[in-house]
């Protein structure tokens, strides 16, 4: 089995600062609602030490496994939160939910900035064909590598936004669509999702409907990135 332990690393930097600023977001907003339990927990931080404490799992072993077996990685973290202020303050609770994806729109847009002016400097090239470690490429090593890394970091986030945001349990989506709903339908709504086989069922829905969502949306991108170029 071959691993190209460089692109490895770049991976694993990615993903442990991507998941880790999506919880530390969550425990930020809960922290400012009144929830300290994140706060208390270490998790309102970008530090990963924390983040990786508390799901060891999600962050470490499956992340390694799936690039060793898939070539990317894939995984999970947490954030504390206390269930009766949600219940108390479900709107506060639906902003909570929301902060984790949009940490993760902030750093795709950053690296899409990035990646647009490295283009236009002539620093980035267009690659022959894209993959999730390769929107763009360049001719130093250094660059390459930097190249590598802003093309990870803007694929995982393009991820971890999109499949957030379905609004199935136990999902963010399921808890920020609330916030455009009136408080009867929301209170009924979140009665519904709340029930026990209702998180399984959603992550079965939602990995069903992530690949057609995320061609067509990351179509756009490739449009967007590469105007007069076109890939598929």
């Amino acid at each position: 089995m071959n691993v190209d332990l460089g692109n490895l690393i770049l991976w694993y930097v990615a993903f442990l600062f991507s998941v880790t600023a999506h919880e530390a977001a969550h425990s930020f907003v809960a922290m400012r609602g009144g929830d300290l339990t994140a706060y208390l927990g270490g998790q309102v931080s970008l530090n990963p030490v924390p983040h990786i404490k508390r799901s060891p799992f999600g962050t470490v072993i499956i992340p390694l496994l799936s690039y060793i077996y898939g070539g990317w990685m894939i995984g999970w973290a947490s954030a504390p939160y206390d269930p009766n202020w949600a219940a108390t303050y479900p709107r506060k609770a639906a902003w909570m939910a929301a902060a984790g994806p949009a940490a993760n729109f902030i750093i795709l847009s950053v690296a899409f900035i990035i990646i647009k002016l490295g283009l236009l400097l002539g620093v980035f090239q267009a690659p022959h064909s894209v993959n999730i470690s390769r929107l763009i490429t360049a001719n130093s090593d250094l660059a390459v590598t930097v190249a590598t890394l802003l093309s990870i970091l803007f694929m995982l986030n393009l991820i971890l936004f999109i499949f957030n945001l379905f609004p199935f349990p136990p999902l963010d989506g399921s808890q920020v669509i609330t916030l455009i709903m009136g408080e009867d339908t929301a209170q009924r709504f979140r009665q519904f999702i709340n029930q026990p086989a209702m998180s399984f069922l959603g992550i079965i829905l939602a990995w069903k409907l992530f690949g057609s969502v995320f061609s067509g949306i990351f179509s756009l991108i490739l449009k967007l990135i590469y105007p007069s170029l076109r890939y598929f």
